[in-house]
This record gives structure tokens, C-alpha cells and sequence, in this order.
């Protein structure tokens, strides 16, 4: 599998309102939505698209898409060649800036590094962005998964360790929501699909304060997830260890690789209140 599937439709331009919860009347740019919408076009399974493809998956019209589109090649986002158009690597600039202003960013990796040296096995942070975590560092080891994950992978929060992890910090108003707007089915027959099922595991995740995935997102892969805080307290992040079932039960994992992704995670979060 060449990338990693996203769970949540994709917005449209004729449907703005995809990536804006709650349209904020006169201070709403619709311009800058649809500009957006046609950013998102442009995807792994679209990576070159004619002027009629982008009208086509943002439902603009032709004149709509080729105005965004030029006044995109302009700014350097874009490239054109011939009748298809692609995005540069200019691009990457724009989750570089939101990388690079998140407080963890340079702080985490070297003990992540640590960490995989230590248990010599995978390890990632995620951001939680509604229904699905945003993994925004990885140090892989293993090959353990037959999904490719890279920074900006994308995976569905209900059924990862990370994201678990995540949505315990929410308040029970804003968990029901997240829950009610996820997609949710099986990604293996051990994936615990039922909503209130789903609270109840939350709920413990948010007394233990660390969470356990077993073979839920995918058959053969074991997830252990534990918090990163900012200096108020509040969970910014997740970062986990991902093993193989073969190697290591779910049971094993949590007795020798708890205790140093918890040391870790704090690490991080003591780091993260000093700087800020």
C-alpha cells in the first residue's frame, strides 16, 4: 500500500464548510476555502490532474479552478506541464510552519532517537485534528506495518493507540461529537467499533493515563501510546511505541516498553513546560 488512507471525505469547494465546522458569516473567505479545496486535490492517488479533473474533484467551475490554479503556479505552489498541473515542493513549506511552531518539534526527536535505541522498535508523535491523528514525527526501525507512514500520515483516531490517547483529553461533549462524526468500521475483527464501547476504553485510557492498541488498526501490529503536555498540563500530543505481534504480546509490550515511553514522554513534556 503506497499511502496511508484518510478516513475523512474530502472537502470540496461547492462544500467549504467541510473544514470549517461553523461558517463565520461576513468574516468567512470564500476565496481562500476553495483555494484550499483545490491544495487538497492533489493527493497520492492524484498527484498530476487537468484544469477539468480539479473542477471536477473540487466542484468549481473551469474559470473558478483555472483562476486558483494560475494564481498558484504564480506563488510557486504549482507547476504546469502542458494540459496537467502538480504541486512543487514548495508546498512543504506550509506544514513546515505549522511543524516548526509546534513547542515539541525539535525538543522530541533526540528522545525519541533514545528511546527506539533503547527498546529497538518504532516510535512516532501525533496531533489529534478532529477525527484522525497527524503524525508529525517518526523514527521507524521495523518494517511492521503494510501501511507507509511519514510525517502528515494520516490515520483514524478511534481505532490507533495515539489517538486514543488524544481523545481522552477531551471533554465527554467533545468526544460524543468526534466519536458521532467518525467514520467507524473494522479494520480487523479485533477493532472495537461500538461507540459506547469506545468511551468506556476511553475512559480508562484517561484514568491510566497510557494506552494499548492490539491489532485493531491492523492485523500483526501492537501500538502503546503515552501523553506529551504542555506546561499547563493540557495533552498537545501523543507519542507511542508500535511492535510486532510476533516479537511481543500486548502483555509483554506493556511491561518492558511502558516505564521507558512514559520516562520519555515526560521528558518531552518537562522539556516543552521549560521552554514555554
Amino acid at each position: 500500500m503506497n499511502k496511508v488512507p484518510s478516513s475523512s471525505p474530502e472537502p470540496t469547494a461547492a462544500d467549504p464548510s467541510a473544514d470549517a465546522p461553523e461558517k463565520p458569516g461576513d468574516s468567512y473567505v470564500q476565496s481562500f476555502a476553495r483555494g484550499l479545496a483545490v491544495i487538497r486535490a492533489f493527493n497520492a492517488d492524484r498527484p498530476e490532474q487537468t484544469l477539468t479533473d480539479v473542477a471536477s474533484v473540487t466542484g468549481l467551475t473551469r474559470a473558478g479552478a483555472r483562476r486558483i490554479l494560475l494564481t498558484l503556479q504564480t506563488l510557486g505552489y504549482v507547476e504546469a506541464d502542458g494540459r496537467l498541473f502538480r504541486l512543487t515542493p514548495k508546498i512543504l513549506d506550509l506544514g513546515f510552519a505549522y511543524l516548526t511552531s509546534m513547542p515539541f518539534w525539535n525538543l522530541a526527536e533526540p528522545v525519541m532517537e533514545e528511546l527506539v535505541g533503547q527498546v529497538h522498535e518504532s516510535c512516532s508523535a501525533a496531533v489529534l485534528d478532529r477525527t484522525e491523528i497527524v503524525y508529525v514525527l517518526r523514527v521507524p526501525t521495523h518494517k511492521i506495518m503494510t501501511i507507509n507512514l511519514s510525517i502528515g500520515s494520516r490515520l483514524p483516531a478511534y481505532c490507533t493507540s495515539m489517538g486514543r490517547v488524544l481523545l481522552s483529553a477531551l471533554d465527554d461533549a467533545t468526544l460524543d461529537a468526534t466519536l458521532g462524526a467518525s467514520p467507524i468500521y473494522a479494520h480487523t475483527p479485533r477493532t472495537v467499533t461500538d461507540r459506547d464501547a469506545l468511551k468506556k476504553v476511553i475512559a480508562q485510557v484517561r484514568a491510566q493515563g497510557w494506552a494499548l492498541v492490539d491489532q485493531e488498526l491492523e492485523g500483526g501490529l501492537i501500538s502503546l501510546s503515552a501523553p506529551i503536555r504542555n506546561r499547563s498540563g493540557r495533552v498537545i500530543a501523543a507519542m507511542n511505541i508500535s511492535g510486532n505481534a510476533q516479537r511481543n504480546s500486548a502483555k509483554q509490550m506493556v511491561k518492558e516498553f511502558l516505564p521507558p515511553l512514559q520516562q520519555a514522554a515526560q521528558r518531552v513534556s518537562e522539556m516543552v513546560a521549560r521552554r514555554g
